[in-house]
């Protein structure tokens, strides 16, 4: 395919308008940060440590990971819209549950089944890749992403927002409506976009060793997986931060969460205009070496004794603009290695990056004290942004050995 298919807006005969993609990536986003600003108060309403609340982050995180290994296959062998239609009902309904959970165990229960609504962030992407080629997927997913970047970027506004003229159960108000409006949307909108019947299980099974045999998907992945680390060991540890370091108010909190996605909106822009001209490898690079640059000035500032929260939050706008020349790239890189087993790959790379996600939120979130301040939060940040950029010079090398 060499152009962009036909598109007609709520029209399920044919493949679904960016923006419908760009909502159900965001739907997505919004679940993973709006409550965010009301974390502390959550843990006093439960009756809990910071510790167990937190589970509600990367608990979460973990249970995407494992869906996304299932989500993607799934749409490979039934199809993108119906996986998608189903995962977010069960989203709604998850977060009708939150809201009426009268204790910490069960809130934690439903919290996991919202996971659901990752189908979001691997479909969306995968369907882009079902209709144009890698480097045009580079371009849109970029414009996709950028869309999606308003969310979490609002997201924590809008929750630390509700918070202060309501309370956390505001928040879940508000993504039960959200989530219901983008199941019509995609309902009306969502034509199929995987030809035939799909791929079938056994299909898949035998190439997934194909799959990961590839030196390319795993420095691609690999990348991804890094530079996004940084952000979510960011969104574990942040609230702690915000509150207990900076003594930030819920509502400023949130507007302090939005100073990554200021970025990354700005990465995707440029994504968006200049990845079929520069090239998917060049981008992620340049992204890769903004983040480090961002997260290194960040950690030597506040051994320098520079502790504020202008300082930590505004470089890590450039956490965000680095992840926002990286991320569309890198995922296009990962999803056209094996462009049949595009929705697998989605999966497989996005349950990678998001596993590694919780393990860095929870890391974060355990090694941060008043006595620390921000310093371990930095360094995390600051090497997993590293990590990214020696993945993707590992995939040009190897790219240059073949050629």
């Amino acid at each position: 395919m060499t152009s962009a298919p036909f598109v007609r807006y709520l029209d399920r005969a044919t493949p679904p308008h960016i923006s419908t993609l760009i909502l159900l990536a965001g739907i997505s986003a919004l679940n993973m940060s709006i409550f965010l600003p009301s974390l502390d108060k959550m843990t006093a309403y439960f009756g809990t440590d910071y510790a167990v609340m937190q589970l509600a982050v990367s608990g979460y995180l973990g249970a995407t990971a494992i869906l996304q290994v299932l989500i993607g296959p799934l749409s490979d062998r039934y199809g993108r819209r119906i996986v998608v239609l189903w995962s977010l009902g069960i989203f709604v309904v998850a977060s009708i549950g939150a809201v009426l959970s009268t204790s910490v165990g069960m809130f934690l229960a439903f919290r996991m089944m919202q996971a659901t609504v990752a189908s979001g962030m691997v479909l969306s992407r995968a369907v882009v890749r079902d209709m144009v080629p890698q480097a045009q997927a580079a371009s849109m997913i970029g414009y996709v992403t950028m869309g999606m970047a308003l969310v979490p970027m609002v997201g924590p506004m809008i929750g630390g927002t509700l918070e202060q003229l309501f309370d956390w159960h505001a928040s879940f108000a508000f993504l039960i409506a959200a989530g219901t409006l983008v199941w019509v949307l995609c309902y009306l909108d969502q034509g199929e976009t995987v030809a035939g019947k799909g791929v079938t299980f056994a299909d898949q099974m035998r190439g997934y060793p194909e799959l990961l045999r590839s030196q390319r998907f795993w420095g691609y992945t690999l990348c991804a997986a890094c530079g996004t680390g940084a952000f979510y060991a960011l969104l574990g540890g942040t609230s702690f931060v915000a509150g207990q370091v900076f003594g930030l108010s819920p509502l400023w909190t949130g507007i302090a969460l939005g100073s990554p996605a200021v970025g990354y909106t700005v990465g995707n822009f440029l994504s968006g205009r200049f990845s079929v001209r520069v090239g998917i490898n060049r981008m992620a690079l340049l992204g890769t070496i903004a983040a480090s640059t961002g997260m290194g000035l960040s950690f030597l500032f506040t051994l320098a004794g520079v502790s504020h929260p202008l300082v930590f939050f505004g470089f890590c706008t450039l956490l965000g603009f680095g992840n926002g020349l990286m991320l569309p790239n890198a995922t296009a890189g990962s999803l056209s290695v094996r462009p049949h087993l595009a929705g697998t790959a989605s999966g497989l790379g996005g349950a990678i990056i998001i596993g590694g996600g919780a393990v860095l939120s929870a890391w974060a979130g355990s090694l941060l004290t008043i006595e620390t301040g921000t310093l371990p939060l930095q360094a995390i940040m600051f090497v997993t942004s590293a990590l990214g950029g020696v993945s993707i010079l590992w995939v040009i090398r190897r790219e240059r050995q073949v050629l």
